[in-house]
């Protein structure tokens, strides 16, 4: 039987990444995190204090980086150039600026090119913003996961105080507001759901719940392709 490619998108804090590598573990399938992705590159260009506006700068770090996405100890490892940044990734000062880089041409072109090689082979579940719209538009299975702002945010909040990172609540509703508002009106490859993605919203539901939803969606869908 062959092996679906499946995508997974959604705003920040729906619960994408948790659900989304539950469900390639569940399967035995590749899991593709494309927002730790657009995270590693917008890392390294605050790490060269780079100006985003400079496409050129910008050309060079997304065309040098070599992202790395490994499972160890039952954790999602993120390396740029060989060095571990799974931990600086999710700091507030790169998710402030992660939406401004991911809609950038260079990067979103370059991104694409590496996301649809990883996933030509099928057993892969990716997920992000634009996957089943614009990455993977003949993906086998489409889902659209949402959640409330209010949600997102108290979730995101509860990560980062679990890290040490004292943030508030309001402020990370804040963010996250103005974040879909930048992901849904970006010129190149908007946040939206895809005409053929299922809507399954989070607000209220287990990440247990959000993913045994999905597998059963997978087996239905094994059943016709």
């Amino acid at each position: 039987m062959r092996k679906l490619i499946i995508a997974i998108d959604g705003p920040a804090g729906a619960g994408k990444s948790t659900v989304a590598q539950i469900v390639a573990q569940r399967l035995n399938y590749t899991y593709i995190d494309t927002g730790a992705m657009y995270r590693a590159v917008t890392w390294q260009v605050m790490q060269n204090d780079i100006d985003i506006t400079n496409a050129e700068a910008v050309r060079k770090i997304v065309c040098t980086i070599n992202i790395g996405l490994k499972y160890r100890n039952g954790k999602m490892h993120v390396t740029a150039n060989d060095i571990d940044i799974t931990e600086e990734i999710r700091l507030p000062e790169v998710s402030r600026v992660v939406s401004e880089v991911a809609k950038l041409i260079v990067v979103r072109t370059a991104m694409l090119t590496l996301q649809q090689q990883m996933a030509q082979q099928g057993g892969v579940v990716m997920d992000g913003r634009d996957i089943g719209t614009h990455v993977l538009p003949n993906a086998d299975l489409k889902i659209f996961l949402t959640a409330s702002i209010d949600e997102r945010a108290r979730r995101r909040w509860l990560e980062l105080k679990e890290n040490g990172v004292a943030v508030d609540l309001k402020v990370l509703q804040e963010e996250i507001a103005c974040r879909d508002k930048t992901d849904c009106e970006r010129a190149v490859a908007p946040l939206v759901q895809a005409k053929d993605a299922i809507l399954i919203d989070t607000t209220e539901l287990s990440i247990d719940g959000a993913v045994d939803e999905i597998l059963r969606l997978c087996e239905e869908r094994s059943r016709i392709v």
